[in-house]
């Protein structure tokens, strides 16, 4: 019987983080091809991208809507995990709220096609709103009851509040080259930051 037989654990953890790895690469290349050419494109295009073989993304994600499903729960995810990290390596909680919603921007307006594809009738894709908000509207709400114990926002904006008007705000961004949504979401951040006391002297 060799090592392995006796630590089937030590085995097999490297396995599993191995696959996890594999399946985040497809999902960041699925998610870039469908940034430039919507969520039909060939998934050959995709597999191109990754590195590896339409076999491979198949055996992960047996049909487009699994694969769909995926990528959008997989951006999610990093929007989510990026608001604690923001939180502890900003200056000031303020400064991570701006950094968080500029991801949150960048997210609404880069999901090219996702959101036509959300309002089908496929089950697969009923649920994911409700994800979608129940994953990131505690991060927002985080981040805004640290800025406002730290002094630096109004506090009568909630975060359901928040994300929907910076999500309205991004409707139609990418058909209109001239629009720029960051720079309006931009504004409706910076209205809600207090006065902050200067420095004696100054």
């Amino acid at each position: 019987m060799d090592d392995s037989d006796e630590n089937p654990g030590r085995a097999a953890r490297p396995k599993r983080a191995d696959a996890r790895r594999n399946k985040e690469t497809l999902l960041d290349a699925a998610a870039a091809i469908f940034v430039t050419a919507g969520v039909e494109a060939p998934v050959r295009d995709i597999a191109a991208r990754a590195g590896v073989g339409t076999g491979t993304i198949y055996r992960h994600f047996p049909t487009r809507a699994d694969l769909i499903v995926a990528v959008y729960r997989h951006q999610v995810e990093a929007c989510a995990e990026a608001g604690p990290a923001l939180l502890a390596a900003a200056a000031t909680p303020y400064a991570a709220l701006g950094q968080w919603i500029d991801l949150f921007v960048d997210f609404l307006v880069t999901k090219h096609g996702l959101a036509a594809v959300l309002q089908s009738d496929n089950a697969d894709f009923q649920t994911l709103h409700a994800y979608f908000l129940d994953r990131l509207v505690p991060v927002c709400t985080d981040l805004l009851d640290a800025a406002a114990a730290a002094g630096q926002i109004r506090t009568d904006m909630d975060a359901y509040q928040l994300m929907r008007g910076a999500g309205n705000l991004c409707i139609g961004a990418e058909n209109d080259p001239r629009y720029d949504p960051r720079l309006l979401v931009g504004l409706l951040v910076a209205g809600l930051r207090l006065p902050q006391p200067q420095p004696p002297g100054q």
